[in-house]
């Protein structure tokens, strides 16, 4: 295996989980870069939804867009992708049930996912698009878990080793 390859099996999940890979990586970066510089409004984003007591909401206000710019810059660079993709399609299920959560309950707010958030008439006509988008992403995020690697990632530099490599590791343990 290259630096550069895939141990999928099939060159085209290779390169389809490297799309998946930096499509759902920049949604991060984009998504925690534009929130981090405003923790108050990113508070009121989370607090909207009326899921979680004041204080929690506070803590996942602060802590949720230094995550997501980690879990992006994780899955752009394909460092630790497995992890990063896991912990990124948590964070879409969640994302996914805190919407549909408003809607059911007729609760109309800006999702919060770019920033601002907050109270919004006419917010619930955009919940569809909100779900079908954290769907498709959280789809990409689970294929990216599934793979062992894709393509063009550091994950591929710095922990797989060419079969002759490890048979050399293996025998100098032994001897």
């Amino acid at each position: 295996m290259t630096a550069t390859g895939a141990s999928t099996g099939s060159p085209v999940l290779a390169w389809a989980g490297l799309v998946a890979r930096l499509v759902t990586g920049g949604v991060w970066i984009v998504a925690g870069a534009l929130k981090i510089t405003e923790p108050d409004a990113s508070i009121a984003a989370v607090r909207a939804y009326q899921l979680l007591p004041s204080s929690v909401a506070e803590v996942v206000g602060l802590a949720l867009p230094a995550v997501e710019l980690v879990v992006g810059l994780a899955l752009v660079l394909g460092v630790l992708t497995r992890g990063a993709a896991v912990v990124s399609a948590l964070l879409f299920a969640a994302f996914v049930v805190g919407i549909a959560s408003v809607w059911a309950r007729g609760i109309e707010i800006d999702c919060g996912c770019f920033g601002g958030g907050g109270a919004k008439a006419g917010a619930a006509s955009a919940y569809p698009w909100e779900i079908a988008r954290d769907v498709a992403l959280l789809a990409a995020s689970l294929l990216v878990a599934c793979l062992r690697r894709t393509r063009l990632s550091l994950d591929s530099l710095l922990f797989d080793r060419a079969p002759d490599e490890r048979v050399a590791v293996t025998e100098g343990a032994v001897n």
